[in-house]
C-alpha cells in the first residue's frame, strides 16, 4: 500500500476484461475505500471495450462473483490491496451443453473408427 501527496492511503489493484481477440489488465492506485464499481470507472476500460456495461455485466474479484448473495455487490465491495476486479462476458453456450456436445462428438468419432 502506498500513499499520495496528501498522505491518503492508496491501494494497488487491477481491472481486467477480455474477449477472444483482446485481453486487458489495467493496474491502478486507488484511494482506500474505493469500490469495485468505482475502480472500473477510474480504469477507463470501457473506452477500450465499448461493449462493457458495468451496471449490468457480472463483476467479480479473482473469479468470485460480486452478486449480493455470498459477497457484496460491486457498488458496495470495498477493494483490498492487490484485488483484481474482473468484468465477465455473457456465456455464449451453457457449459453443460458444451460438455454434452463434446462428448457426443467423441462418441461419434469412436463409432466411425
Amino acid at each position: 500500500m502506498n500513499s499520495n501527496a496528501d498522505g491518503q492511503a492508496l491501494l494497488n489493484v487491477e481491472v481486467a476484461y477480455g474477449t477472444p481477440e483482446k485481453q486487458l489488465i489495467i493496474a491502478l492506485k486507488v484511494p482506500l475505500g474505493t469500490t469495485a464499481f468505482e475502480a472500473i470507472q477510474l480504469s477507463n476500460i470501457v473506452d477500450e471495450f465499448p461493449g462493457i456495461n458495468p451496471d449490468k455485466d457480472p463483476i467479480g474479484i479473482f473469479s468470485k462473483p460480486l452478486d449480493g448473495k455470498s459477497r457484496p455487490e460491486p457498488k458496495e465491495y470495498l477493494l483490498q490491496e492487490k484485488d483484481r476486479v474482473e468484468i465477465y462476458r455473457p456465456l455464449i453456450i451453457d457449459p453443460k451443453a458444451a460438455r454434452a456436445e463434446r462428448a457426443q462428438k467423441k462418441t461419434s468419432a469412436r463409432k466411425k473408427a
